[in-house]
Order: structure tokens, then sequence, then C-alpha cells
């Protein structure tokens, strides 16, 4: 007999990427007394992991829970990077309500769109917040009529056409129904949470059935499922059958070892837990996202949509340049391919494959952004290794036809750069949509571009908004393949010769183009030092010193005036780097490199190429 848990609320809080959905959880969290009067608490507390705090973005979705008024709720903080859309659509198995926050300037953005439309095919009840109410240009007026607009579009249903509005200022920690007259607390937006999002339903006297949405990991207890008890209940020392909607085949015995609930940031021994009740379960080393742990009477998987396939990949190498070894801890094949195998623990959306060199694996994901944090994680650690161009992943139609991935790119620029935006998105296939003013002297444009046509686009499209644009991109689906394009149009200087930096040498060099590196710097030859204005590449000697003979001493020169290195982060140097070039990764240089380092065998292989192509 199927009944509702009262007591219970399972929510997640979706939004784009920087609406505030983290700083949102962080008041529930203070308002509903999780944390002690005189507690130092870390500001976005739910920000586990170093990368999350230094960019200000969520990758991981995180589990919660408060208590208001008697209710137990769960909250589920969501990433907003349509890179980690992976997540989104697991952990909204595990809920009955959303709240969508939408920021009272900026709108309905395109990952809102993404996030809400796999919401509203599951049937979960909308709750929107319009956060930021209190920025001086914010419009919520406006922006209730974006989202109404939206849920429109996405064919939602009645009940979610009438879905209640709150507007909130997650900073200052205050909720109010109307956006006339400003709250004082949280209050508004736990009563709405409570009233609307429906409790959660099962039959306690059924088997039991608890589908595993997350894994987390852990380097004491290995494997974590988390998930929700749809059917029965689940306690400890429970003799349990693992099956799964996708693996027929699959039926393995397993004991409930460790049974948790979320309280605050904290997991909770529990010996029992009933219909409703959101759960963490350790002790099962094989436990993967999509299995369902029933009771071995009547078996039964849940169904569970399969995780998106990845459209972007890259090589990740052993070190082998003239420097190798001398910075990092890991740096061996085992090494790496222990460490991306590891990875796969947590990481679903992401593929990782052995080639035909131990040397190599290939690896893919979501996006540009999916494969930099892992790298940077990795290279925290202390690996050394190198990675190549990324590269879109293509398929083929039924026709035999090339078909490659494409993405809605919605850009705000100030008016004066549109013309110059639109016209480097052209060239590199990309199509206009749709262009509106936004107010304030900013324009939003739409494109359908291919996803190749982005990478190593967003360093190109910040110089020439002189930092003033904003880019968002969401994945649409594979579409026939649009042609060759060239990835950069500037050259690259190389180091003629190996060892170190000169003043001298890279006085004579940067009147040829922009210098990545200052002197005293430990160089090799083929190593990529700078970048040329031309399309050409030139060769540079940086460690040439000056000829000193009886009539020219040393310092009668005057002093030479170097101009500072334009020293290139991880994600621009993946986006400078060109499909013969890889970047050599340790824990303290980034260096970009030639993949033949000797000057005549880069030229054959030059020439052998060109007359392929």
């Amino acid at each position: 007999m199927q009944i509702t848990r009262d007591d219970v609320r399972n929510i997640a809080i979706i939004a784009h990427v920087d609406h505030g959905k983290t700083t949102l959880v962080d008041e529930l969290l203070k308002q509903s007394g999780v944390f002690r009067e005189n507690q130092e608490v870390a500001e976005r507390v739910m920000d586990s992991n170093d990368i999350e705090r230094e960019r200000g973005i969520t990758i991981l979705s995180k589990n919660t829970a408060v208590s208001y008024n008697g209710t137990k709720i769960n909250i589920i903080d969501t990433p907003g990077h349509a890179d980690f859309g992976g997540e989104v659509e697991r952990v909204l198995k595990m809920v009955n309500g959303v709240i969508l926050v939408v920021d009272a300037f900026e709108g309905a953005m395109p990952q809102t769109k993404f996030v809400l439309k796999k919401a509203l095919e599951l049937g979960l009840a909308v709750i929107v917040c319009i956060n930021k109410i209190d920025r001086p240009e914010a419009r919520p007026a406006e922006v209730e009529e974006e989202v109404l607009e939206l849920l429109l579009e996405l064919d939602a249903n009645e009940e979610q056409l009438d879905c209640p509005f709150v507007y909130a200022s997650a900073k200052e920690g205050i909720a109010s129904l109307s956006a006339d007259t400003p709250g004082t607390d949280m209050k508004p937006l736990f009563e709405t949470i409570l009233k609307y999002i429906p409790a959660p339903t099962g039959d306690p006297d059924a088997g039991t059935q608890v589908l595993i949405s997350t894994i987390d990991y852990n380097e004491y207890v290995g494997r974590i499922g988390v998930g929700k008890v749809d059917n029965g209940s689940l306690k400890l020392n429970q003799e349990c059958v693992i099956v799964n909607a996708h693996e027929p085949d699959k039926k393995m015995k397993v004991k409930i070892g460790k049974l948790y609930e979320f309280e605050g940031l904290a997991k909770v021994d529990v010996e029992e837990a009933g219909i409703g009740s959101i759960v963490a379960i350790s002790g099962i080393a094989d436990i993967h996202i999509g299995d369902t742990i029933c009771s071995p009477e009547n078996p039964e998987a849940i169904p569970f949509q399969k995780i998106s396939e990845p459209t972007i990949s890259m090589d990740f190498m052993v070190n082998d340049s003239p420097l190798a070894g001398k910075e990092g801890k890991f740096v061996t094949s085992r090494h790496i391919r222990d460490r991306l195998f590891k990875e796969l623990n947590t990481d679903v959306s992401l593929r990782v494959e052995e080639t035909e060199t131990t040397e190599c694996f290939k690896v893919s994901g979501r996006g540009e952004l999916h494969l930099s944090v892992l790298i940077e994680n990795m290279r925290r650690e202390g690996f050394e290794f190198a990675v190549s161009k990324a590269e879109v992943i293509y398929k083929t139609d039924e026709n035999g036809k090339k078909q490659e991935p494409f993405e809605i790119a919605v850009i705000d620029v100030p008016e004066e750069f549109s013309g110059t935006v639109i016209n480097m998105l052209n060239e590199r296939k990309g199509e206009l949509q749709g262009m509106a003013p936004l107010g304030t002297g900013t324009t939003r444009l739409e494109f359908s571009i291919p996803s190749r046509g982005l990478i190593g686009f967003r360093g190109d499209f910040l110089t020439a908004t002189k930092g003033n644009g904003i880019i968002n991109t969401i994945f649409d689906g594979y579409q026939p393949y649009k042609g060759d394009m060239s990835y950069r149009s500037n050259g690259s200087l190389i180091a003629f010769e190996s060892g170190e930096s000169i003043t001298y040498g890279l006085f004579n060099a940067q009147e040829r183009g922009t210098l990545f590196i200052g002197p005293g710097e430990q160089v090799y030859g083929g190593m990529v030092v700078g970048e040329c204005p031309r399309q050409e590449d030139i060769e540079v000697n940086v460690c040439k010193k000056k000829q000193l003979t009886n009539t020219r001493a040393s310092g009668s020169d005057e002093a030479l005036k170097l101009t500072p290195p334009k020293v290139l982060s991880l994600e621009q140097a993946l986006d400078f780097i060109d499909t013969d070039e890889l970047l050599e990764i340790t824990p303290e240089h980034l260096r970009i490199r030639k993949k033949i380092l000797d000057p005549k065998l880069r030229l054959r292989a030059g020439r052998a190429a060109a007359q392929r192509g």
C-alpha cells in the first residue's frame, strides 16, 4: 500500500553557473540552526574541493539536510556548468521537486534551460527563486516573464506552470513572496518548500528498492553509494541483491555494512532508513550509478536514463621532454593509468581508453572545463604528464555521413563589440540565431556553432571584448559536419636550443612576437616560448649570450628593456596549443612544446601532412 511520508522533503537546487545556488544553501543551513551561534563557517561551505573554492563554481553535487518545523529537508546542491550536466541528470532521480535559482539581472540562461528541461521531463514540482534582487540593475518582473516563457517553451504541465515565485537575496539571507517587499529571513522559502514540494511516497511493505544516483569516494571506506529509498526499508546488515536496468544479467549478492543519513554537513550512522530517506551506503566495493539495491525475494531494477556521452577528447601521455621527471612525484604510465581509472569511481561522464601504446591514454569528457579540472587536480597531486589539443568526438549517421557535436552559445557583450564577435564566430562556422538588447548598453547574441569552433575561442573572445564579454554554452546534439576550419591564426616562437633563457636572447626574440617566458627559465629545443603575430612558426634563440670583445664590454650598452612575458594559465595554454603541439604539465610549470622536437624531422612531417591534405 502506497503511503506518503510527511516529515520529509527531497529537493535539488538547480541553476545556471554563478546565480547563487551554493550561497543559498549556506543560508538555509545557517537559518535552520545547523551551525552553533558562534561557529566559524566558511563562505560557500558546500564547495569543499579547492578548485571549486578558487573558481567559485560547483563541480560535484553535494548532499545536505536541514530541519524546519519538524520536517527534514534533504537538499542537493548541483553544478551549474553544462560540462558537469551528467551530475545533475542523475541527482534529479532522488528528489520530488526543484528550486530553480535565477539571477534577477541575467535572467534565464542556457544551463538553466538544460537542467530545467530534465526536471520537467521527470514531472518534478518547481519553485522559482529569483535571486540577487538587491543588485542595482535587478529586473525581477522581466525575469519572471522570461521564466514563464521558458516553462511554456519546455512544455511544462499545468501544475508546473502554476509554480510559486520567491524573491531572495541569498547573500543577505532574506526571502520574500513579493518583489516589492523585502523579507527579513529565509522563512518564506522554507514555508514554500513545505507547501509546494510533494512529500515522498512509496510502499513500506514492499521489497526494498534503492536506486543509486551518485557515488562518493573515500580513501578509507572506498566507494559510497548515495540514493533514495523508493520502497520498503533498508536495514544495517541486511542481505540484498544489486540489479541494473541497463545490465539485465547483473545480479550481485551484497550485505549492507554501513548505513548513513545526512544531517547538516555530516553523515550520521543509522540502523534503518524508511521511504523517502536519502541514504549513503558503504562497504560495497563494486557499486555503480544506476544500480538498484533490492530484497532478494523479488529483485526489480528501477529504470534509469543513460548518462550523456562525452563530446570532447584529449590524449594524456607520459612526459618525454628533455626536462621530464625533474619536478613531478608521479611520472610513469602506471601512475597516470591508475589515477585516471580511479577518477572513474566518481566521475561517470568521463571515459578513459587505453591506446596502441602503453604510454598514452585517450580521455573523453563533456567539455574543456571538465577535462581541465581533472588536469588541475592531477597537477596538484604531484603528477607530471603531457596532454594533446582537445579534439571533438565525431560520429557517422546511418548513411555514413560524418556528424559533429554542436553547441548553442549565448553571448552578452557591450554593443560596440557585437560586430567583432559576430565576425569571429562566423569564421568558426557559427550561425547567428538571435540578437536582442539587454539594456545597460549590452547585447545578447545567440549562436549555433560546432563544438570545435569554440575550442580555443575564449581567450580571443575576452581579448576582443576587453574582458567585458560573457559566453555560456550548452550542448545541442550532433549535426552534419560543417567543413574544415583553422583553430589558430598565429604561429609559435620555438626555442632553437636547450639551456637557460638569457635577457639578451629574449630581447632579440621579443621583436618577433609575444613571449611566454622571462629570463632564467630552463628551455629546450622545440619548446614553444611565445606567439608569433603571423601564421608561421619561427625559431628563436632565447639562450643567446652577448659576444664580448675588447671593444664591447658587457655593461657598455644601455640596459636591455624586456616586455613582461604573457604567462598563460592552464585554460589559456589548453586553448593556445595547436594540433601539432603538446602541453607539458608538472606541479611547478606549464610548458608548450612541439610534438616533434627535432626541427628537421618537424619540417619533414609538416611537408608530408601538407601533401596528404
